[in-house]
């Protein structure tokens, strides 16, 4: 087991891993969070009477984008990388089937898989939290509010982020981020029905 923790801290150490690991996560984060909070808005609109509903309706959005964001994440990275392979192989005039470069491919293709599904759940989790209290301590519009508060400041730290990783403002980077979860926000309020 710790063989593998050691293979799996190796390629993360790597920046063209985590450079494209960071993409994934940030991206499919991204994407997560602007539909938990059209979720969010969207139920709450529609009359859903109960905190646990939204939640259910989000865990559904959660399964969905994450499976999509694991699944599409893990074809995308085996074709390139055996695209890659067989490039090498070619190059050298070498079979590269079972050595130490296949086993660091697939490995990578883990780590990519596994932080592009993380994004999108998180990015719906954290949103969805003031759900549990709807009723109770929260009405639905509040823990909405809250909900909405909650997935712009994710969308924040994503932009943050990506902004010091960039060496731009990252205050500037956090605000362009969080305003998309307004503007979802918004739109929804002002959808027809």
């Amino acid at each position: 087991m710790t063989s593998i923790r050691r293979f799996l801290e190796r390629l993360v150490a790597r920046e063209d891993v985590l450079a494209i690991s960071r993409r994934y996560f940030v991206s499919n984060g991204f994407d997560g969070t602007l539909t938990s909070i059209g979720v969010i808005v969207g139920a709450v609109l529609s009359g859903v009477p109960n905190g646990l509903t939204v939640i259910k309706i989000g865990l559904g959005a959660a399964v969905g984008l994450g499976t999509s964001a694991v699944w599409s994440v893990w074809e995308i990275e085996r074709a390139e990388t055996r695209a890659e392979i067989h490039r090498l192989e070619r190059a050298m005039l070498v079979d590269l089937n079972d050595t130490r470069i296949e086993r660091e491919q697939a490995g990578v293709r883990v780590v990519h898989a596994t932080m592009s599904g993380l994004g999108p759940i998180i990015g719906i989790l954290v949103p969805l939290s003031p759900f549990l209290v709807a009723g109770t301590v929260l009405t639905m519009v509040e823990a909405a509010l809250v909900a909405v508060a909650l997935g712009v400041s994710v969308l924040g730290v994503f932009g943050a982020y990506m902004g010091s990783i960039s060496g731009q403002r990252w205050y500037v980077a956090a605000a362009r981020m969080g305003l998309a979860g307004l503007v979802v926000a918004a739109i929804n309020v002002f959808l027809p029905g």
